[in-house]
C-alpha cells in the first residue's frame, strides 16, 4: 500500500504526465456526455422497446462498445466503429495490395496518406452504417420512438449528425493519441465497454441477492473470483511470448574499436493476431442472421445464441482458423532473417539466410496453435458462463470475449506509457521486478 502511494505521489507530481492525463479524461468525458444527446426527432421517453431489441446478440455487442450509445439512439449511436472498420481494411490492403504496401513504406508521407484515405473511407462507411440504423429505427418494434412531425427531415438530419458524431469521436480519439495518453481510439472503446458494467453488476447482483435460500450471494462471491482468475490468464496470454536467442558477431573498426558481440533475443509473442481473429469470427457469423431477417428461424437461431454447443464449436474453428491466417499476413520470418542478417545477427546452430526463416517460421507455427486455441476459448467463455451459472448476458460478456480482452489490452498498453515516463525520470516502476509490456500493434489500438 504504501508503494502504491509513493507511486501514484510520483506520477502526480511529473508535471507532462499529469496534464496528459487530465487532457485525457477531459476529452473521455466529452465523449462520454455526447452518448447522452439523443438524435432529432426521437422521444427519448419511447425508447424502451429499442433499448430490448439491442440486449443480446451481435447488436447488444455493439452497443456494449458504444457505451450503450446505439440503443439511445444518440448522436454517437455509430461510436468509433467506422473508423476501426475502415482502419481494418487499409491495414488488409496495405498487406495484400503491392502499391498500397509502396506507399505504406514511404515513411512519414506515406503514413500520412494511408491515414488519410482511411478517413475518406471512414466517411463512406459511417453514412452507409447510418442509412441502416435509420432503416433499424423505423422497424415496427422501434417506430414508435420516432417524432410524426419530424419525419420529413429525419433521414437527411440523422446521416448528417451521424456521420459528422463519429468523425468527432475520430478526432478525440486522435488528440488523445497526439496529447494524452495511451492510444486515443482504444480509450474511447474501453471506456464504452466500462460504461455499461456497473449497470451489468448491479443487475447480477440484484438477481443474486433475491436467491437468499438458493445460496445466491455464495455463487456471485464464485463469479467474482472467476472474473478475476480469466483476468489474470488473459494477461498472461497478452503478453507471453518466446525467445528465441540471437547472438551479434564480432566487428573491428577504426583500427582497434570492437563492435558488436552482444547477446539478445527474439521476443514471438503467443498471440500476434491480437483481437483481430474474434473480430472477423463474429462478422462470419453475422452473416446468417442478416440474411434470415435477424429472426433466428429455422438453422440461423443456432448464429444468434451465444450459449447454443453449435455456435460455439463454429465460433471456435473460425476463430482458431483467423489466428494462423492473420498471423501469416502480419508476421513475415523472411523479412526478420534478413533483419538479422544485414545486422551481423544470428541464432545459435542455425545457418542464416533461409534456415533462419524456416527456423523462426517453425517456431512461430508452434506457438500460434496453443494461442490460437487458447483464444477461442476466450472467446466463447461468456456463452459458457452464461450458461452454466445462470447469469444475465450483459455481465456475462465481462467474463471473456472481445471485450475482456481489449480491455485487458488496452490497459496494459496504457500502463506501459506510464511506467515508461516515470523511468525516464528515474523513478520506480509500477511492478516490483520485470517490466509491464503491451500488446502488439493492430489497426487504431484494437
Amino acid at each position: 500500500m504504501k508503494k502504491l502511494i509513493t507511486t501514484l505521489k510520483n506520477i502526480w507530481s511529473i508535471e507532462d504526465l499529469r496534464n496528459k492525463i487530465m487532457f485525457t479524461l477531459l476529452l473521455l468525458f466529452v465523449y462520454r456526455l455526447g452518448s447522452f444527446i439523443v438524435l432529432p426527432g426521437i422521444d427519448p421517453n419511447k425508447l424502451s422497446s429499442l433499448q430490448n431489441s439491442t440486449s443480446g446478440g451481435v447488436l447488444g455487442l455493439l452497443d456494449a462498445f458504444v457505451g450503450g450509445a446505439f440503443s439511445k439512439a444518440s448522436i454517437f449511436a455509430l461510436g468509433i466503429m467506422p473508423y476501426i472498420s475502415a482502419s481494418i481494411f487499409m491495414q488488409l490492403m496495405t498487406i495484400l495490395v503491392p502499391q498500397m504496401a509502396k506507399v505504406q513504406k514511404e515513411g512519414e508521407s506515406g503514413r500520412k496518406k494511408i491515414n488519410q484515405w482511411t478517413r475518406y473511407l471512414t466517411i463512406i462507411v459511417t453514412a452507409f452504417q447510418a442509412a441502416a440504423y435509420i432503416g433499424y429505427l423505423k422497424s415496427p418494434s422501434n417506430a414508435e420512438a420516432l417524432i410524426p412531425a419530424y419525419s420529413s427531415f429525419f433521414w437527411l438530419s440523422t446521416v448528417i449528425i451521424l456521420t459528422v458524431g463519429t468523425l468527432f469521436v475520430m478526432w478525440l480519439g486522435e488528440k488523445i493519441t497526439d496529447k494524452g495518453l495511451g492510444n486515443g481510439t482504444s480509450l474511447i472503446i474501453m471506456i464504452g465497454i466500462l460504461a455499461r458494467f456497473p449497470q451489468s453488476f448491479g443487475q447480477e447482483w440484484s438477481a443474486r441477492f433475491a436467491m437468499r435460500g438458493a445460496g445466491g450471494l455464495l455463487l456471485m462471491l464464485v463469479e467474482i473470483l472467476f472474473l478475476i482468475s480469466i483476468i489474470v490468464g488473459l494477461i498472461m496470454l497478452v503478453q507471453g511470448t518466446r525467445k528465441v536467442g540471437v547472438e551479434y558477431a564480432k566487428a573491428i573498426v577504426g583500427g582497434n574499436k570492437q563492435m558488436g558481440g552482444a547477446r539478445n533475443f527474439l521476443p514471438l509473442k503467443v498471440n500476434s493476431a491480437g483481437v483481430m481473429p474474434i473480430i472477423f469470427a463474429q462478422a462470419i457469423l453475422f452473416l446468417p442472421t442478416i440474411f434470415t431477417g435477424f429472426t433466428g428461424d429455422g438453422w440461423a437461431r443456432y448464429f444468434t445464441d451465444h450459449t447454443n454447443v453449435v455456435y460455439m464449436i463454429v465460433y471456435s474453428v473460425c476463430v482458431i482458423a483467423f489466428t494462423f491466417l492473420y498471423t501469416a499476413l502480419i508476421f513475415n520470418p523472411k523479412q526478420m532473417a534478413d533483419e538479422l542478417k544485414r545486422n551481423n545477427g544470428f541464432i545459435p546452430g542455425v545457418k542464416p539466410g533461409q534456415d533462419t526463416a524456416d527456423y523462426i517460421g517453425a517456431i512461430m507455427d508452434r506457438i500460434t496453435l496453443p494461442g490460437a486455441v487458447l483464444l477461442a476459448l476466450v472467446g466463447i467463455l461468456p456463452g459458457i458462463f452464461q450458461l452454466v451459472f445462470g447469469m444475465s448476458q450483459g455481465f456475462s460478456t465481462f467474463f471473456g470475449g472481445t471485450s475482456l480482452l481489449i480491455m485487458v489490452g488496452v490497459i496494459l498498453d496504457t500502463l506501459q506509457q506510464i511506467e515508461t515516463q516515470l523511468l525516464m525520470r528515474e523513478y520506480d516502476g509500477l511492478m516490483n521486478s520485470g517490466r509491464i509490456q503491451g500488446r502488439q500493434a493492430v489497426p487504431s489500438g484494437m
